[in-house]
């Protein structure tokens, strides 16, 4: 794959960050993703789970804002998201999904019903969905998560996918 298109595969991923769809990222879109969140699960912010999952945006978009905020304005560009993404990959494609971690922890926490530390599909699914990917694709990559068919997704296997949404087609 050359370099022209990979850059293109991470900036399709733009939109999945732009939650308000104003041509930026903001540390707003990480709140709005975590606020559609609770509202799928029933969830309130008030609780314990709640305020892990809105610390960890603002972790992930504090994470996020260090690596691609190129001129400090507290919202990443399309430009500066690719030119952040792509150098952050080059170097480690699982140090990317680290900035992550502590808003995907507390999104299985959010989504895990039963209190086992892992997501079956269907709330994998449902994650996918309250974050603004299409059914089809939440779909399909919750399946594909389950990889040893158990039915349960640990949390290794999200992050690992996390840095892996960033290098694939869609």
């Amino acid at each position: 794959m050359d370099s022209a298109d990979y850059e293109r595969r991470i900036a399709a991923r733009f939109a999945t960050f732009d939650q308000d769809g104003n041509g930026y990222i903001s540390r707003e879109d990480f709140s709005t993703a975590a606020a559609a969140l609770l509202a799928e699960f029933g969830v309130k912010a008030r609780c314990e789970k709640g305020q892990a999952l809105y610390i960890g945006a603002e972790a992930f978009w504090q994470g996020m804002a260090g690596i691609a905020d190129r001129d400090g304005d507290q919202r990443i560009t399309r430009d500066e998201f690719v030119g952040g993404a792509v150098k952050r990959l080059a170097d480690n494609p699982g140090r990317f999904a680290e900035i992550a971690r502590p808003f995907l922890d507390a999104a299985i926490a959010v989504a895990d019903a039963d209190g086992d530390g892992a997501v079956t599909p269907g709330e994998t699914e449902r994650v996918l969905r309250a974050l603004g990917v299409p059914p089809d694709i939440a779909n399909a990559s919750a399946a594909a998560l389950d990889a040893d068919g158990d039915g349960r997704i640990a949390e290794p296997d999200i992050v690992a996918a996390f840095a892996t949404y960033f290098t694939v087609p869609e």
